[in-house]
C-alpha cells in the first residue's frame, strides 16, 4: 500500500483504469492496489473475512484522519450508481459535523471528478454515515465547497449490522453542485476521528457501480 500525504498528490499518483462494463466492480483486493492519503496520522485498514461474509476492510481510526483511494474512470452514462455494504461499531459523540472542529465521520465513502486543467474545479461527493445530522441533509464540507457531505446513515440504531446502499452518482453531482458530470475519477473510503479526537471502527464491502 503506498501512502501519500494530501488529496493532490493522490490524483497525480494513482493510475486510471477504464472501465466500460454495466457493472463495475471496485475491488478490495489486492489492497496494495489501493493508495492511503494521510491528512492527519494514519487510520488502520486491513482485509479480513468475517463468518458468513465476504472479504471486507476494516478500518480503525483513532485521532487519526487517512482515506485509501482508487482511480478509476467510470462512465456515469452507463453505471450511475453507486452500490456499497458498510457497518459501524458506534456513532462518535454528537460533533457538530457542518464545522471543522467535528468533521469527522465513522465511515464514508466518497467519488472523485477531476478538475483536469483546471484543479480548482475538483468535486468530491462524500456518502457519510452520520454522528449528528438527520438522514439525507446535505451540507458542504467545513473545509472546502468542493466537496459536498450527504447523510446517508445517521445514529447508532443500525450499529454493528451491515447496512446495503445505493446512490445516484449523477444525480446527486447534478442536484447539490449543479453539474452534470459524463464520469467520476476516483473512488475513496475513509474513516477519520483527528478533529474530535476520538476512536471509530468501520468495515466496508461490495463497492460497485450499477446501471440501475
Amino acid at each position: 500500500m503506498r501512502i501519500q500525504t494530501g488529496f493532490p498528490a493522490l490524483l497525480a499518483l494513482l493510475p486510471a483504469v477504464v472501465f466500460a462494463e454495466q457493472t463495475i466492480t471496485v475491488d478490495i483486493l489486492p489492497v496494495e492496489d489501493w493508495t492511503e492519503v494521510s491528512f492527519k496520522g494514519n487510520t488502520g485498514y486491513q482485509v479480513i473475512d468475517e463468518t458468513g461474509e465476504p472479504t471486507s476492510l476494516k478500518a480503525i481510526s483513532q485521532s487519526s484522519a487517512s482515506a485509501l483511494a482508487k482511480r478509476i474512470k467510470v462512465d456515469l452514462n452507463k453505471t450511475p450508481y453507486l452500490n456499497w455494504r458498510w457497518k459501524i461499531d458506534r456513532v462518535l459523540d454528537k460533533p457538530d459535523e457542518r464545522s471543522k472542529s467535528g468533521d469527522d465521520y465513522p465511515a464514508r465513502i466518497y467519488v472523485v471528478k477531476e478538475g483536469g486543467w483546471a484543479p480548482w474545479r475538483t468535486r468530491s461527493m462524500n456518502y457519510v454515515w452520520s454522528s449528528s445530522q438527520p438522514v439525507s441533509s446535505v451540507w458542504a464540507s467545513a473545509y472546502t465547497g468542493q466537496s459536498m457531505m450527504v447523510a446517508v446513515k445517521s445514529g447508532d440504531q443500525q450499529a454493528g449490522q451491515w447496512q446495503t446502499e445505493k446512490r445516484n452518482v449523477s444525480e446527486d453531482f447534478k442536484n447539490y453542485f449543479g453539474e452534470e458530470i459524463e464520469t467520476i475519477d476516483v473512488v475513496a473510503i475513509m474513516t477519520d476521528t483527528d478533529n474530535t479526537e476520538s476512536m471509530a471502527t468501520a468495515w466496508y464491502a461490495d463497492i460497485f457501480f450499477s446501471a440501475e
